[in-house]
């Protein structure tokens, strides 16, 4: 069988619990759980030593405005709302999240040892969404994934099979919400803008991670679903996707980013965050696709914040103290725990470790390897322990 190569990466230990590592008193309390979803992660929370401590050119999120330093929690309370309000005055305001969302249920059917419902519900206040809610057998409240794609169908197993997210989780007892960007990805404009697309006032990335707050708001409605033991995960767009919902919007627990590019890259055509519908947004007529050359520029907000000093970093910070991994491939190689480094900094000074994890393979698409720690992560974070998750 093909093996994956993987590195170690630093994963967190207890989301749910005060500890961080799973204890013989938790797993006596849950005679159905293991150990076995940490061992198979616990190879990944550590940098390689080569990496170990490093930064790189990544300015420190731990540093105030006036220069100095965070040293104590409170202090990092108050960073981390610099820090949030100033990428939301970057990004645009949210409209108001759909706090009680209205669900039309258009079809449902046994599948497996899961019901599968195709939903349609409104995901920002102008636009409605199809998607596909999977909930297991047995009793609940359950945890729960949202899965983020260009379209809903691949994650419930119709398509490319190592991007099958939900049909996965839904199999291994987690509700799963699938979505995705269906009518925008065959206009070949992929994401969400808010007013409109002619005149765009939230970054269309940014808009995404808004409409799947409002995804974990119909998971949060569910009474299958333990509102408190909900994650998101996506692959590449589907990884930004992912990285953006969950770094701004904190009721997210945990979150899993398939070789997104979690860094700005100018020199990988696939981290490419200039484009119109992530951070690029301009007016039509569009850029030409591709990589930024004094031909063809980056427009936007996406150069704005290259010449500030900006890098994606500063939203990582924002998951202090839950978790997340990168599952990281061609664009999230090994050096990815430069940027990574700060935020492990950060949990310690929150007095936390084993909250940040990435592995590393040689092909941008995910596989069963890979995969496997995507799961065994959730399993760990989100069913592994019973208590409320920590909260920042």
């Amino acid at each position: 069988m093909k093996r994956l190569f993987i590195l170690p990466v630093m994963l967190m230990a207890s989301l749910i619990s005060a500890q961080d590592q799973p204890t013989k008193s938790n797993q006596a309390a849950n005679p159905a759980t293991t150990d076995r979803p940490w061992e198979k992660i616990k190879p990944y929370i550590t940098p390689p030593p080569e990496w170990q401590g490093k930064t790189g050119t990544y300015s420190s999120p731990l540093k105030f405005a006036d220069g100095t330093t965070v040293t104590t929690s409170s202090d990092w309370k108050r960073r981390r709302a610099d820090i949030l309000s100033e990428w939301e005055g970057l990004l645009g305001k949210w409209p108001p999240l759909i706090t009680e969302p209205q669900v039309e249920i258009l079809e449902s059917k046994l599948r497996e040892n899961f019901t599968q419902h195709q939903i349609r519900f409104l995901w920002t206040p102008n636009e409605k969404t199809t998607g596909y809610l999977l909930i297991p057998d047995g009793e609940g409240p359950h945890p729960a994934v949202v899965t983020v794609f260009y379209d809903p169908e691949t994650a419930i197993g119709i398509g490319n099979p190592n991007r099958d997210f939900a049909l996965q989780l839904a199999r291994r007892g987690f509700v799963a919400l699938s979505i995705g960007t269906t009518e925008a990805s065959a206009a070949r404009t992929y994401a969400l803008y808010y007013p409109s697309i002619e005149d765009a006032k939230v970054a269309p990335l940014s808009m995404l991670g808004c409409a799947a707050a409002n995804a974990w708001h119909v998971l949060a409605s569910r009474p299958e679903v333990d509102s408190k033991r909900i994650g998101i995960v996506g692959h590449s767009f589907g990884g930004k996707w992912a990285m953006f919902a969950s770094c701004l919007f904190d009721k997210f627990a945990c979150a899993a980013w398939s070789d997104p590019g979690i860094v700005f890259d100018e020199a990988r055509g696939s981290v490419n965050y200039w484009e119109p519908w992530y951070l690029g947004y301009h007016p039509k007529p569009w850029r030409k696709r591709g990589l930024i050359t004094e031909e063809n520029p980056a427009h936007g907000l996406y150069p704005k914040l290259t010449t500030a000093g900006h890098d994606l970093h500063e939203l990582h910070a924002l998951m202090a103290p839950r978790p997340f991994l990168v599952s990281g491939g061609s664009e999230d190689g090994p050096h990815r725990w430069e940027p990574l480094n700060h935020s492990i900094e950060i949990n310690r000074i929150l007095g936390h470790k084993n909250r940040v994890a990435m592995t590393n393979r040689p092909d941008h698409s995910p596989n069963d390897e890979s995969n496997e720690i995507i799961y065994s992560f959730f399993e760990h974070f989100l069913k592994t322990n019973e208590k409320p998750v920590l909260k920042n």
